[in-house]
């Protein structure tokens, strides 16, 4: 028994060394800042390595053979999510369970979030700012480097962000978004009850009980509670744990903390029915233009994706220009959509700038299209988020090799529009997305058998960040991401989607309860 034990506790230990070896000065130091609330600092201040974390952490109990959730969830945090198989989990794993175990509090979390989104242009800014209370010796900080400064002097905490508030104003309003989040919640809800390990002693000897929530450490005083200096009375116990319980029911429908936040900053998806998802799939024309190999694999994929999503998807196939306006002109009057939380269009054809091709091979305005869902001409639907996916060229096309067409007017057709960018398409109205497959001008590709990069794409990259509560727009910036890593057999051909929006808030996917569709 004691040699198996052995053998447990090496393979543990050998599974940290391998960690420890993927991970670089920028991994260790993240993970240094998220353990902040957890360790004492002054240990923190001596780490070199991800091994002295490690150790730190389990000298404290919060890592050990048995339990090591912690360590996926800070490797989570830090988004080196291949790292997590050496530990037996997934990101889908962690998710799943960061509500019930999750020690990293929503403060921590936010200047962390917040440590990712300054550049060093930024960074510069806000030390030039701050150098009255920063130390006279010039140093080079990173932006970790100096929250933790502000914090060591008092300048910063989880109840005091005022002075990061002025400061993010001062260089960049966008940052002050994700400050926001946390203070908005943090005033009106509850903290969850967290699952640190209280040791003996950690326990106070001078009259206090300390309980262990998260994101913050609350101190109920035993003498204002009528007990006498160490002694912990039974009705004090009970005060505490009905109060955790409530907590408990208070957080019962929430899987995550920041669920609070997002609903908060997001649009209402929550209503009766989630909406209709119209797929529009041109693949046959009648005169010049080619046949669309592989839109039927774009088709399916969409329809797989959304109905998983919970939209009740329409598929019309092979339409001319007027079909296509008509169709607009129905659903456009369609009373169900009052119900509906959103409106979701994806036309898969050949296009121009600005437009894309019926099978009669006549073009139909994107922007006319995106009109008939504006607050006036679809009342239903005014203040919720309409979404239009295009996957057509807007542009001339241009030799490809075999394996790959371009979704474009063949060079013989004379007539071309004037250029016309994503954003002159979107009507001059709140709560669109336009989401195209490439920029103004340029072609975009279509392998005839796997379908189109964009499409592929955005259905894979839905299923993959849907589950983690992404919003749409961090979604298309991570389409966007994989779509221009693509190029073509000869690597001479590449390709970068655009999006457009007017959207007011943030649209996020409730996660659904089944798994991506395979």
């Amino acid at each position: 028994s004691s040699n198996m034990e052995d053998d447990v506790s090496l393979k543990f230990r050998q599974q940290l060394l391998l960690i420890d070896e993927n991970l670089v000065a920028e991994d260790v130091a993240a993970l240094k800042f998220l353990c902040t609330d957890l360790l004492p600092f002054k240990k923190l201040e001596s780490v070199k390595s991800a091994v002295d974390i490690f150790q730190l952490l389990m000298a404290e109990d919060y890592l050990n053979e048995e339990d090591t959730f912690l360590l996926a969830e800070l490797l989570y945090r830090i988004k080196c999510h291949s790292l997590l198989r050496k530990l037996g989990y997934t990101k889908e794993k962690v998710q799943e369970r960061l509500h019930e175990k999750g020690r990293v509090s929503p403060y921590r979390q936010m200047l962390y979030e917040l440590s990712e989104n300054i550049t060093n242009e930024m960074l510069k800014d806000i030390i030039f700012l701050l150098q009255n209370c920063l130390p006279k010796r010039r140093m080079t900080l990173s932006a970790l480097e100096l929250l933790i400064l502000l914090e060591k002097q008092g300048l910063l905490s989880q109840n005091n962000v005022q002075m990061l508030e002025e400061v993010c104003m001062k260089v960049s309003p966008d940052l002050l978004e994700t400050i926001n989040c946390y203070t908005r919640a943090k005033v009106s809800l509850p903290q969850q009850e967290n699952t640190l390990p209280v040791k003996e002693s950690s326990l106070s000897h001078t009259g206090d009980i300390r309980v262990f929530t998260s994101p913050q450490v609350h101190w109920i005083h035993t003498a204002n509670l009528g007990f006498s200096e160490g002694e912990v009375n039974k009705a004090a116990i009970n005060e505490v744990t009905f109060w955790i319980r409530s907590l408990k029911r208070f957080c019962t429908n929430n899987t995550f903390f920041f669920s609070y936040l997002q609903k908060m900053t997001s649009y209402k998806m929550d209503g009766p029915r989630r909406g209709f998802c119209l797929v529009i799939n041109n693949v046959n024309f009648d005169r010049s233009l080619q046949k669309r190999k592989g839109s039927c694999k774009d088709a399916g994929e969409l329809k797989r994706v959304f109905t998983w999503l919970g939209l009740d998807v329409r598929t019309y196939t092979d339409l001319t220009s007027q079909e296509i306006k008509d169709l607009m002109r129905t659903w456009q009057h369609l009373q169900y959509h009052k119900d509906s939380d959103c409106f979701i269009c994806c036309i898969l054809s050949h296009g121009e700038s600005g437009a894309i091709y019926g099978k009669d091979e006549e073009l139909v305005s994107i922007r006319m299209i995106m009109s008939h869902f504006t607050a006036k001409q679809c009342p239903q639907l005014a203040e919720k988020p309409k979404l239009f996916f295009i996957q057509a060229c807007q542009g001339k096309e241009i030799q490809c090799p075999v394996y790959v067409e371009a979704d474009a007017q063949i060079p013989d057709l004379s007539s071309m529009q004037q250029s016309i960018s994503p954003s002159e398409s979107i009507p001059e109205e709140a709560d669109f997305l336009l989401g195209m497959a490439t920029i103004d001008g340029y072609v975009s590709f279509r392998h005839v058998q796997q379908g189109t990069w964009y499409i592929q794409a955005l259905c894979s990259k839905l299923q993959l960040l849907v589950p983690r509560g992404e919003d749409i727009l961090s979604i298309l910036t991570e389409v966007n991401e994989d779509v221009g890593r693509r190029v073509d057999r000869l690597g001479t051909k590449k390709q970068m989607p655009q999006p457009a929006y007017t959207l007011r808030r943030k649209f996020i996917f409730p996660i659904p309860r089944d798994p991506p569709p395979s």
